[in-house]
């Protein structure tokens, strides 16, 4: 038994594989490009870690743990039987993997919906009552304008209403089992870099 001690920063080849694995049924492709296994790994792509993770994947693939391919150009990997056999008997080793992109981002969607939730409401009450006021005014109504305005508004922040009530009642939290499947519906409420109000004027 070697009695060489592993750097503290340097990731397991175990624990390499097993994000492999992870990016794999995640991305619903057998093959995955060395982004998403940093990405598993939460190794940003510039830092010391992601060089690391690069070095390591192609010196599991002169091992015969990893099988390259080719997609479109870009380099991808899938797991051999090798690889398969040596994570059965690692186990616990899925477990020791940083929480995944498709989790975290369900988390921080949650998180941002709880805060916000809130303040779109009152938002969406405030523009409410001045479509009311305006439905109400007789000395000078509202123009053409002013509605097309306000239709803006009304409808930006229900589409709000409307995202921080999916994150936070009806997406269910991701297993690492498989693919959290999201369908044309539903992928803009999910996606928080759209909830800005920059657009309302």
């Amino acid at each position: 038994m070697s009695t060489t001690k592993q750097p503290a920063d340097e990731i397991p080849d175990d624990l390499i594989l097993a994000a492999i694995d992870r990016a794999a049924r995640h991305s619903q492709r057998q093959a995955v490009p060395i982004w998403q296994v940093q990405e598993h790994l939460s190794a940003p792509r510039r830092s010391g870690q992601g060089r690391q993770v690069r070095a390591r994947v192609l010196a599991l693939a002169d091992v015969g743990l990893l099988e390259p391919h080719r997609r479109h150009g870009v380099d991808v990997w899938t797991l051999t039987t090798a690889a398969r056999q040596r994570l059965r008997r690692a186990p616990g080793i899925a477990e020791a993997l940083p929480e995944s992109p498709q989790h975290r981002k369900w988390r921080e969607a949650r998180t941002l919906a709880e805060q916000e939730a809130g303040r779109f409401a009152e938002r969406m009450r405030a523009t409410v009552a001045e479509a009311e006021a305006m439905l109400d005014a007789e000395g000078a109504p509202a123009t053409s304008d002013d509605w097309d305005a306000l239709a803006h508004r009304l409808y930006r922040q229900a589409w709000r209403m409307s995202a921080a009530t999916h994150c936070l009642r009806e997406w269910e939290e991701p297993s690492d089992e498989a693919v959290d499947v999201e369908d044309a519906r539903i992928r803009g409420r999910r996606n928080v870099r759209l909830w800005t109000d920059e657009d309302e004027g």
